[in-house]
């Protein structure tokens, strides 16, 4: 009799008021804009560069400075929103995000823009965890795959967005409207969550026994780690003692940080969630996912430019086609899992985006978008497929009180694959061209006959546009070692893309270690 009468209960318990939603959809809004600003400015670097004087190496802290800044904040943010409670910390620091937006479209040189865009990463992180630590503790279980079908856009479609947003404001209206264009968004966000999200008490109480040594070496750690994942390739590794030292400090650190929260009776984030089987395991998954993802929207528009010469409108339309057929793809998602295990939907959706990445494996220098959106069409049939299925099996009887450090744990690992993936295809693009080209040149040489008889045509061909024969000669031998160049770049570019599919695969190994979960039975401790 007790279970016949609990199912009305449970039924009145599923229904979700539509303020809950507007509160899901306002944060998961923050969410997006805070993924979104990690890529947004790479369409548009060269402009700011140029308008600021900068190098493209002093160019790049535009966006180091950015990812370090949010990859240290989002461990800390489940504690700091237990401290200032939820709704008074998202608006805050909302409010902050849009302000530090518009300060990057004034900065006046670089110093500036480096320290406006640490502050706009540093308020922005915040927007990624808290999103999905709201829906975990605000969505009963069977509605939380809807809301992490919605916050899986944030994951998977704002990074195939990004450049194609970026090229196309800086294009039409210049590079300062990348920041201009959070204003809009950013006041929806507010607003949705000051209506919303219901206030409750600050306990400032908590800051006294603050795990504040655990905090000061995770920053230390993970902020030197990320700037040696950004800085390694261009430096040349350790062979720049910048480099050497931060990694040495980035190993001290983040070594006392593991020893503090493990050892520490209330650490400000549980580590011990990845030793639960299913957390664990979705983790390692999710960090290939971040590879894949941020990954291979570093390495293509690299081939597009370098090789295609594509601008960054043309490249922004070739990757959304990995972008929008998502918006499509994504609600059919939470249908699914009730119908498939969801074991093998991610199964599924990793083996289609390796899929995607193989057939990219084989680009040639004519490669362009006719070619490339076949393989852009099934990255976007994948990606959701291992999002929202992925959060679901990771937080499957989640007490509601480790929301925080789930969703920081989580978050924080797909962006560190993301940033680890960059770093690795920065430094295999540069050694793999430089491997081909030594190849090439062996069977390309000067005493080979067929080079020379390459030569010799390419010689009278420019005799015939009224070069003289010295001056045609040498124009013909430099043609012949551009060419060598762009094949060995594109079988590099190639090579990149193999170790990306590879990469997924093999972290596709865990999936066959997960527990079965029904769809619903996330957030376990929701349901009480």
């Amino acid at each position: 009799m007790a279970n016949t009468s609990a199912i009305p209960q449970q039924q009145s318990d599923d229904r979700v008021p539509l303020k809950t939603w507007i509160g899901v959809m306002g944060t998961i809004l923050g969410a997006f804009m805070a993924v979104l600003d990690i890529q947004i400015t790479n369409a548009s670097l060269r402009d700011i560069q140029a308008a600021l004087g900068a190098t493209l190496e002093e160019g790049s802290w535009i966006s180091t400075s950015y990812l370090v800044a949010e990859i240290v904040v989002i461990p800390i943010t489940g504690w700091l929103s237990q401290v200032f409670s939820v709704r008074r910390y998202i608006l805050v620091n909302a409010s902050f995000f849009v302000f530090f937006s518009m300060c990057c479209a004034w900065a006046w040189n670089l110093s500036s823009m480096i320290v406006f865009r640490a502050l706009q990463g540093f308020t922005g992180g915040i927007l990624i965890p808290m999103s999905f630590a709201f829906l975990l503790t605000n969505l009963p279980p069977k509605k939380q795959p809807i809301g992490m079908a919605m916050f899986a856009l944030t994951a998977t479609f704002a990074p195939s967005i990004g450049p194609t947003l970026g090229g196309w404001l800086t294009e039409n209206y210049g590079w300062e409207y990348v920041f201009y264009l959070n204003l809009v968004p950013g006041l929806m966000l507010l607003s949705a969550v000051w209506y919303a999200v219901a206030p409750t008490p600050m306990r400032l109480e908590l800051l006294k026994g603050g795990d504040w040594w655990g905090i000061a070496s995770m920053a230390i750690g993970l902020g030197s780690l990320q700037v040696v994942l950004e800085e390694g390739s261009r430096k040349d590794w350790f062979s720049s003692d910048f480099v050497l030292r931060l990694t040495i400090i980035s190993a001290i650190f983040l070594s006392a940080f593991f020893w503090i929260e493990l050892t520490r009776k209330n650490p400000f984030i549980n580590l011990r969630l990845l030793t639960r089987r299913n957390f664990g395991l979705a983790t390692i998954v999710n960090i290939s996912l971040g590879v894949g993802l941020y990954g291979s929207v570093f390495i293509l528009p690299l081939y597009l430019s370098q090789i295609q010469q594509y601008n960054a409108m043309q490249i922004g339309e070739v990757i959304m086609w990995a972008g929008v057929p998502q918006l499509f793809i994504v609600p059919i998602v939470p249908k699914l899992m009730q119908r498939i295990d969801i074991r093998v939907m991610i199964a599924t959706g990793v083996s289609l985006f390796a899929v995607s990445c193989f057939m990219n494996a084989n680009m040639s220098h004519d490669t362009g978008i006719d070619q490339l959106r076949w393989s852009q069409l099934v990255r976007a049939l994948g990606q959701p497929l291992i999002m929202v299925p992925l959060s679901t099996i990771a937080t499957a009887g989640m007490e509601k009180h480790e929301a925080g450090s789930a969703s920081g744990l989580f978050n924080m690992m797909r962006n560190m694959g993301g940033s680890m993936g960059i770093a690795a295809l920065a430094t295999l693009v540069t050694q793999r061209q430089q491997f081909h080209s030594n190849r090439l040149g062996e069977s390309v040489s000067l005493y080979n006959p067929a080079t020379q008889e390459r030569i010799n045509q390419m010689t009278q061909y420019f005799v015939s546009r009224g070069a003289d024969l010295s001056v045609a000669k040498d124009r013909a031998i430099q043609a012949i070692d551009n060419i060598v160049r762009r094949e060995a770049y594109v079988m590099a570019f190639n090579d990149c893309f193999y170790f990306v599919g590879i990469a997924l695969l093999v972290s596709g190994i865990a999936i066959l270690g997960f527990k079965k979960v029904k769809p619903g039975a996330g957030g376990g401790g929701g349901a009480h």
